[in-house]
């Protein structure tokens, strides 16, 4: 009896055994051996060095912060601040976030070139002089490059004119070297702003660009959701906020995805897209 027990005990651990080698696969090299865990297959790859991160940190940690309302900036500063074109007006224009991004803002691109949609980019200084022909792209096919600061800083968390000013003309000098040209549209990493950020930005002869239909695709809920966030939300004169990058571990597949739905569905509406100094009859260079 105690012979055939211990029998049992040993195919019930070669079993155990067998089944654990199963979830690791083991990549050998000359002098090398690494253990790959399957929870870990698909994870991200490493991050370039030449990847510019976002200096502010992702949208998701510092959208829950409170500044001071665009809306109210915009009250305050109506010759500076635009949140959206005229509601008797039957058009509206999407514009992208923290490109350029090797990753995404490519397929971004094709969508655009394949309904042929101009749209309006701001851009991070680092990343436009890290991947300056997709920049150049941007251009070639009709978009609007506008000033996303260069390290993508909370300014007001800063709260420092000085890295305003820093930030912003590092950025234009980047951009001018790109585009033949100084964009004379800005917008602020993340919104934020406050009084004398705008008048900062006034003297230096910008435009701040805000938005009145925010997508929401930072959050990553999917193609659907981002699509309703913004088709729910429409009327005339919108300006829609998304985005073409993020930080290394973001994913901007539903943004892309979700273009196939809000395109269309607008333009059967009878939207037009335009871009953003189109739709406000504004100049997008200094």
């Amino acid at each position: 009896m105690k012979k055939a027990l211990w029998k049992w005990m040993m195919v019930i651990a070669l079993m155990v055994g067998v089944q654990t080698s199963g979830l690791m696969m083991v990549h050998a090299a000359p002098g090398d051996v690494e253990n790959e865990w399957f929870w870990n297959k698909d994870r991200n790859p490493e991050r370039p060095d030449d990847f510019p991160e976002q200096q502010g940190g992702p949208e998701y940690t510092e959208r829950v912060r409170q500044p001071v309302s665009n809306i109210i900036l915009q009250q305050r500063y109506p010759e500076t601040v635009v949140l959206r074109g005229a509601l008797t007006d039957n058009r509206v224009a999407l514009t992208f976030d923290d490109g350029p991004d090797p990753r995404f803002t490519g397929q971004v691109l094709d969508i655009l070139n394949q309904y042929n949609v101009p749209a309006t980019f701001f851009v991070m200084g680092s990343r436009a002089e890290a991947y300056p022909d997709l920049v150049r792209r941007m251009q070639q096919e009709g978009h609007i490059v506008g000033n996303h600061t260069y390290w993508h800083p909370n300014l007001v968390e800063q709260a420092d004119i000085a890295t305003l000013e820093r930030e912003v003309a590092q950025t234009e000098e980047a951009l001018a070297n790109i585009l033949g040209y100084r964009t004379s549209l800005f917008r602020a990493p993340y919104g934020f702003l406050y009084n004398e950020l705008v008048e900062k930005l006034a003297e230096m002869n910008y435009t701040v660009v805000g938005w009145n239909v925010d997508s929401l695709d930072w959050r990553e809920l999917g193609a659907d959701d981002t699509a309703a966030n913004v088709l729910s939300n429409m009327e005339p004169g919108s300006i829609i906020l998304m985005h073409d990058g993020g930080e290394w571990d973001a994913d901007r597949t539903s943004t892309i995805e979700s273009l196939h739905q809000i395109i269309p569905q607008l333009q059967a509406q009878g939207f037009e897209f335009v871009t953003v100094p189109d739709l406000l009859n504004i100049p997008y260079q200094k």
